[in-house]
């Protein structure tokens, strides 16, 4: 069997990824400049204040947030695990634990702590 989709016209694709990024509740600023196929972090909640984007070619490796961030966006095929201490080490600000976030891909989050650290994981 072969599927046949149809060729989306550059208007047409825009139209159709500004809909898919207002159903998953994505902040008009963080769809102008989180690209599809990209993440970012926001110092503020909902996506807002300062952007960092994430390096999602730095697949496994330890990356610390140059300003904590309280929310993300994650428009790529990876997942980024989200540590909310430094270095990547799990457990809350207070104490060392299990705690962490997984931001999985096409989502948005707003963390319960800041955030200090990430690591984007390999696609499945």
């Amino acid at each position: 069997m072969t599927l046949r989709m149809p060729r989306l016209t550059g208007t047409a694709a825009a139209v159709t990824a500004g809909a898919l990024l207002g159903l998953l509740g994505v902040a008009p600023s963080a769809m102008a400049s989180a690209q599809a196929g990209g993440a970012s972090f926001y110092t503020g909640g909902q996506q807002t204040g300062d952007e960092t984007a994430v390096d999602l070619d730095a697949v496994g490796v330890c990356r610390s947030l140059p300003l904590s961030a309280r929310s993300a966006v994650n428009l790529s095929a990876q997942d980024i695990d989200v540590f909310f201490r430094p270095g990547c080490e799990t457990g809350t600000p207070a104490a060392p634990g299990d705690t962490y976030y997984v931001l999985g891909s096409l989502h948005t989050a707003s963390f319960p702590f800041p955030a200090l650290s990430y690591r984007v994981l390999p696609t499945a």
